[in-house]
């Protein structure tokens, strides 16, 4: 920054018109940043949608990252929101890398603009009146209006700023001629390859840079062969966004920007190496679309498209070899399950991807607490997920898990809370749609009910142990019955997660529910017959009574977390709908079938 700054210093002190092309590269900057920000608030629907339905082959990824670059005029906001969405687990490395070649031919859309079109027009007439509806919309409470606004102002700003730099390389050539700096042959090829590529670094845009280069060769400032090796240098620092975007992605998107970064500097080795043969077949296009020999601007358009082009041709082929030589270099690291593997800076820049992330991070802390449920019961998963007789495999199950329950709570359950809350409040802080907030905070809730389960399991874990290792008559029987019923809750959640989401139906959790409210409410009467009977001890009960209570408690908030996490609020509304509007006998039919389901279960 502070060479930079010295620059611009030194070059504002020298001449005016300097001021002028730098203002002008400044308000086209401004522009992209309005640009990108209109389209953020666009995102959290439309966006997403259109990127996960074509995403489904990889001619149509390329197609829509052909189509988004050319409408929202940055290859780097396409990148990075296909990093988040790479990094998010809704696209496939194919996928993405799919989008980033059609995104390096999406991007000289914006140099057909800028030669065909704001050299040609006095854009500045077209800026002015966009700028002043855009200071109207972008000051509306909606946030698509306020989106349009920003577009609307952005695309002002990028014409604006285009007018001013068009102006001072204009003035600027009275004064100075740049051409001096002209270098022919191999050394001018690489130098202006490399400022090129500094410029792009700098400015964070290759657009910007193909715009500063464009109009600079119209007011006749640089050679026609040394703006080519800068339009080349352009396309290899544009890689610096995405790799930067990377910097806070997971392993894949890290991938992504490698792919990115590969692709371009392969396309620029080839461009570079036959520069003589596709200046060649740019005149030959120029002169079948009636491009005047001497429009050198347009003929750059044409040779940035060409060897954007060119690059993805000669990529296809190779593109199964490229996906396999990223995932050797750069590996997955070894799993951690006390670490967040879905929460990342990467992801919480978009709606979709925000409450994606955090579904999946809260089935990774499921997954982890299912795991200290089962061992603090002396349980383990793979056995009451095949059994057909839970109540015979718990009861068979005596031998305590060696263990520290308090350690892994700490470890895999504890530290992935606080990275959920603390991403919950970090999204909380950025402008989402509000459907979107209410399903980050209701995914943030189903995580604490997770976390009550555990813990309340700890409570459970000392005397279910004791009085289960060997057989001590009913306080044996009554502490097997608590761990069946959670061990049954475990095993029904596990069915509704494989269950195709249409098939997933409200009833069953509201049946156990429910039934664990019945069965809390006639733990107090059990005991009592049991002490009357003198086949319970007093202190055993009260220490039996408050470890149902954990138990009970631990069923409530796996049942609820399951309800909030799997039944969206509209499907459970419907539910209700369809059961108000069956015939009595259908009704009738269905109770008859609930209580049977019910009557079953209590006598297993």
């Amino acid at each position: 920054m502070p060479v930079i700054l010295l620059v611009l210093g030194a070059g504002f002190w020298a001449s005016r018109d300097f001021q002028e092309i730098a203002a002008g590269v400044a308000i086209f900057l401004f522009g992209m940043l309005m640009l990108e920000d209109g389209f953020k608030l666009f995102s959290g629907g439309f966006l997403e949608v259109l990127l996960e339905k074509a995403t489904a082959s990889l001619p149509k990824s390329m197609g829509f990252g052909i189509l988004t670059t050319t409408i929202m005029q940055s290859s780097s906001l396409v990148s990075i929101i296909t990093i988040s969405f790479l990094s998010a687990g809704l696209i496939s490395l194919l996928a993405g890398v799919g989008i980033v070649f059609g995104a390096n031919i999406g991007t000289t859309t914006g140099a057909w603009l800028v030669a065909g079109f704001g050299l040609k027009v006095n854009i500045s007439a077209y800026a002015l009146p966009m700028l002043a509806v855009a200071i109207v919309l972008v000051f509306q409470t909606n946030k698509y209006l306020r989106g349009a606004g920003f577009v609307l102002a952005g695309l002002g700003f990028l014409f604006l700023g285009i007018h001013h730099m068009k102006e001072g390389f204009e003035a600027f050539k009275d004064q100075f001629d740049l051409t001096r700096f002209a270098l022919s042959g191999l050394v001018g090829l690489v130098v202006y390859t490399l400022v090129g590529a500094a410029a792009t670094v700098v400015m964070q845009s290759s657009h910007a840079t193909m715009t500063l280069i464009i109009t600079a060769l119209a007011a006749g400032q640089i050679s026609y062969e040394n703006a080519l090796a800068l339009a080349i240098g352009a396309n290899i620092g544009t890689t610096i966004t995405a790799i930067i975007g990377a910097m806070t992605a997971n392993y894949q998107g890290k991938r992504l920007a490698l792919a990115h970064l590969i692709f371009n500097v392969v396309t620029a080795g080839i461009a570079l190496a036959f520069i003589g043969p596709l200046r060649l077949l740019v005149d030959t296009i120029a002169a079948g679309v009636g491009i005047p020999d001497n429009d050198f601007s347009l003929k750059l358009a044409v040779f940035h498209t060409v060897f954007n082009t060119l690059g993805v041709l000669v990529m296809l082929p190779l593109m199964r070899r490229l996906i396999i030589f990223l995932e050797r270099a750069i590996i997955p690291p070894k799993e951690d399950l006390s670490k967040p593997k879905y929460l990342s800076d990467a992801v919480d820049e978009f709606p979709q991807t925000a409450e994606v992330a955090l579904r999946q991070e809260v089935k990774h802390l499921y997954d982890n607490a299912v795991e200290l449920i089962a061992h603090g019961l002396n349980l383990h998963r793979k056995n009451i997920f095949t059994t057909k007789d839970i109540a015979a495999t718990v009861r068979a199950s005596r031998r305590p898990v060696d263990f520290d329950l308090d350690e892994r709570y700490e470890a895999r359950v504890k530290t992935l809370y606080a990275a959920i809350v603390e991403f919950t409040t970090r999204v909380g802080t950025k402008d989402m749609p509000t459907d979107v907030m209410d399903d980050v905070y209701i995914l943030r809730d189903v995580a604490g009910r997770i976390v009550r389960a555990v813990k309340s399991v700890k409570h459970l874990r000392g005397n279910a142990s004791r009085y289960t290792e060997r057989p001590q008559g009913a306080v044996t029987e009554l502490y097997n019955q608590l761990r069946t019923e959670i061990a049954r809750i475990l095993v029904e959640i596990r069915q509704l997660d494989l269950a195709d989401p249409k098939d997933r139906s409200p009833l069953w959790l509201d049946q156990q529910r429910v039934q664990v409210e019945q069965d809390a409410r006639d733990t107090n009467d059990r005991i009592e017959g049991l002490i009357r009977k003198r086949q319970l001890d007093a202190s055993v009960a009260t220490s039996f009574l408050n470890d149902s209570h954990y138990a009970y408690s631990a069923m409530r908030d796996l049942l609820g977390a399951a309800r909030a996490y799997y039944i969206a609020p509209e499907d459970a509304l419907a539910e209700v709908e369809h059961i108000l509007g069956l015939e009595d006998e259908e009704l009738g039919s269905l109770v008859a079938n609930a209580l049977g389901d019910t009557h079953d279960d209590v006598t297993q």
